[in-house]
């Protein structure tokens, strides 16, 4: 087995800039990939590294945890049994450094299955790996907003989240926009990334109510369930919660409140496929909608969620982080018709160009 970590900056074509209320203006996904080849076989895991807005961790942090992490691993074991008992020996690693070593197990236990990662993982139906997926609008001028919208809708997406949480009159605007150009073809939600206090959380959710969200992501800080459940319990919208959703202790605590809230899942908080995965039958098992999404990322990762998504079989599916990409060096997901697809071809069926990006260690 040869393996090495690699990486690349990504970034987006026709002007697009991720900016949210949190993040800031990002002008480039940084991405960390795992490659492992054995023969003629290749498995690749992903991780972005630049998400401390999210998990409080730094680009290098993760990058040296990963070098530590990767070398210490026995590689010629076989994958399927190193994930029966991924827990006990990768439960230390950080969570995008578990993310990162359980997707590249997982693609080449399917690989050596001869199955795509979605039927090595359970799925029932047979064909390509497909799912509706939202589009996000970020932060930008107004005019820039409503173009991106039109070419959404215009492009098959009729499931669109607005980022809010800076100028409540601003987020009217927008979403009321939304609402009056496209009526009710199209489903909207709001995201606020945790930036309203109780107060103003509940007078922005009685203002966007008449607009018909589907959910409010995240409309208060994370950690505060008490207010949480409050503020669910007494919202005229759904409420949704991601960055609320960090581990296994927040899945149970959100199981608890009986289906008041909706969670959003993604492979980089939970550390992995298994971890989501798992995180998907618990909210199930207790009637608790959820979605399965992602940060904007490349194409590795955002295929490694859609695969989650066709075995979780989500209510809502956030996997549009790699489209617009124009220097990805992962190929073999498309956007088409609102969906983004994979071919069934074994493991993630995406293919990698490790020319197109930088060698960071060779093990």
């Amino acid at each position: 087995m040869r393996v090495s970590l690699h990486a690349a900056d990504l970034t987006y074509g026709n002007g697009l800039t991720l900016h949210t209320a949190t993040s800031g203006s990002v002008p480039a996904l940084r991405a960390l990939y795992l490659r492992l080849v054995q023969a003629e076989m290749t498995a690749l895991g992903e991780v972005r590294t630049n998400i401390a807005y999210l998990n409080h961790l730094s680009e290098a942090e993760v990058t040296v945890a990963a070098i530590d992490a990767v070398g210490a691993i026995d590689w010629d074991a076989d994958p399927a049994e190193r994930l029966a008992c991924f827990e006990t020996w990768a439960g230390e690693f950080l969570a995008p450094v578990r993310m990162l070593i359980d997707m590249a197990l997982h693609d080449l236990a399917a690989k050596r299955a001869g199955q795509s990662l979605a039927d090595w993982l359970g799925r029932s139906l047979s064909g390509p790996i497909m799912h509706l997926t939202n589009q996000t609008l970020f932060f930008s001028s107004f005019e820039d907003f409503a173009a991106r919208a039109n070419a959404y809708v215009g492009r098959g997406f009729s499931d669109l989240k607005v980022r809010v949480g800076v100028d409540l009159d601003d987020d009217l605007r927008r979403i009321s926009y939304l609402r009056q150009r496209f009526g009710d073809r199209v489903t909207i939600a709001a995201d606020a990334n945790g930036q309203w206090s109780t107060a103003a959380a509940i007078k922005a959710l009685n203002a966007l109510a008449p607009h018909r969200l589907a959910y409010v992501e995240q409309p208060i800080a994370p950690g505060r369930w008490d207010a949480i459940a409050d503020l669910a319990e007494a919202s005229p919208i759904r409420i949704m919660l991601d960055e609320s959703a960090a581990g296994p202790d927040d899945i149970a605590r959100i199981c608890a409140l009986k289906g008041g809230v909706s969670t959003h899942l993604k492979l980089v908080k939970l550390g992995g496929i298994a971890t989501t995965l798992q995180a998907a039958r618990q909210l199930s098992g207790a009637s608790v909608p959820f979605m399965i999404g992602q940060m904007n990322e490349g194409a590795a990762a955002t295929a490694a969620a859609l695969h989650v998504a066709a075995v979780s079989r989500p209510s809502f599916a956030e996997l549009y982080g790699a489209d617009g990409l124009i220097d990805d060096p992962v190929s073999g997901i498309t956007y088409h018709d609102g969906c983004v697809e994979v071919d069934g071809r074994p493991g993630l069926g995406v293919a990698f160009d490790p020319t197109r990006t930088t060698l960071i260690k060779e093990f």
